[in-house]
């Protein structure tokens, strides 16, 4: 597209700072809108698989991801003891690391300090509260009282995203799975060199992830009921209860978990939207279009991808419509397969009962997903 936009990104999140610095990269005008009064991100850490390392390697920021995580090549499957099963290679995306991992304040703050340098505004504390587009563009009251006019709107406002509901009402929410993630930051372990991934049974899956040097997260998935919640005091001591069945380097993490204020605990839920992802110049993306359960490590990373192409797609088309078109056709099918692929392998573990399809896609595997992904998107 030969004549600059303005881009209003409704979430500072990893896929709304990477579209805003792709776009403004490229010379566009881009502002964030952002609820959080600072670029902070909740949680413990986080995995870049290879192809996302590549759009961070796009964007400019993959040296400052490396060098404020722990790169890493091997997915090492243990048994509840702590025995090794298999070890797995991971692929790489053209000269991409195979794998980062790394705390999310610190991507973060990389993406942000990126979006800053490119010349991104970023709003603090503001989300939308009137939208009007009359097909040329777009007018957008925040709730800071500001009003402007955009050529584009872009969602990465989440799982819960506001935006979706505005657009679509109540038809695509979050489906609960069933199952919930607990997490919490520890010393990471001198063996621990990348993702060790150990089974119990069909209740219980413990994942040990290193972050930086010195700093590895452990990540729990269990059956939980939908008005389950930790308990406030001893979050800390529920989480060590339910992972009674593990020893070896499992036990050995939990002994650092001490504070039940460092326990993360969230649901696993997706959200799949059945409808075109956008409506006239309002598009969603990331978990707001197409969260999954994290059972490839491909949230971000489908986020990023969303963020970096859409951007390649309005420097490919002459018009704003005909790239949103362009950018779903690329970006449904690839998303559509981890999701589907992502609930298959939580069904199998689970074992739940799997359909036809799912089975199907089971037969490529967490391995062979892995290679999938590694290919262009």
């Amino acid at each position: 597209m030969a004549t600059p936009l303005r881009v209003l990104v409704h979430g500072g999140g990893i896929g709304g700072l990477t579209l805003a610095v792709a776009l403004a990269r490229r010379g566009h005008t881009v502002e964030v809108a952002e609820l959080r009064d600072q670029l902070d991100a909740l949680g413990v850490g986080i995995i870049q698989p290879s192809n996302a390392l590549h759009v961070m390697r796009e964007i400019g920021v993959l040296d400052a991801c490396v060098a404020a995580g722990f790169e890493w090549e091997v997915l090492t499957i243990c048994d509840p003891a702590g025995a090794t099963l298999a070890k797995i290679p991971q692929p790489r995306m053209d000269d991409a690391p195979s794998n980062n991992g790394i705390p999310r304040p610190a991507l973060a703050k990389v993406l942000g300090d990126a979006a800053v340098a490119a010349g991104v505004g970023i709003r603090f504390g503001t989300t939308i509260v009137e939208l009007a587009d009359d097909g040329s563009g777009v007018e957008v009251t925040l709730s800071d009282g500001s009003s402007a006019r955009w050529d584009l709107v872009v969602g990465f406002d989440g799982i819960g995203s506001p935006l979706r509901t505005r657009l679509y009402g109540d038809r695509f929410t979050p489906e609960y799975t069933g199952f919930a993630n607990w997490r919490v930051t520890v010393p990471r372990q001198p063996g621990i060199q990348g993702v060790v991934m150990s089974t119990g049974n069909q209740a219980a899956k413990a994942l040990l992830t290193p972050i930086t040097d010195e700093l590895m997260y452990l990540g729990a998935v269990f059956a939980e009921e939908s008005d389950f919640r930790p308990d406030p005091a001893r979050a800390h001591e529920q989480l060590a209860e339910r992972l009674t069945v593990f020893s070896g380097p499992v036990a050995e993490a939990l002994t650092h978990v001490k504070d039940p204020d460092a326990v993360v605990y969230s649901r696993i839920s997706q959200v799949t939207v059945e409808d075109p992802w956008h409506v006239g110049r309002v598009v969603i993306a990331g978990d707001a279009a197409h969260a999954s359960t994290p059972h490839l490590a491909q949230g971000a990373a489908m986020a990023v991808e969303d963020a970096l192409v859409l951007a390649q797609s309005l420097d490919a088309e002459d018009d704003v419509p005909a790239a949103l078109a362009a950018w779903e056709a690329r970006r449904r099918p690839r998303a559509m397969f981890v999701q589907n692929l992502s609930r298959a392998i939580l069904k199998q573990e689970t074992g739940t009962g799997t359909t036809p399809e799912e089975d199907e896609l089971l037969k490529i595997g967490i391995p062979g997903a892995a290679h999938v992904l590694a290919k262009p998107y």
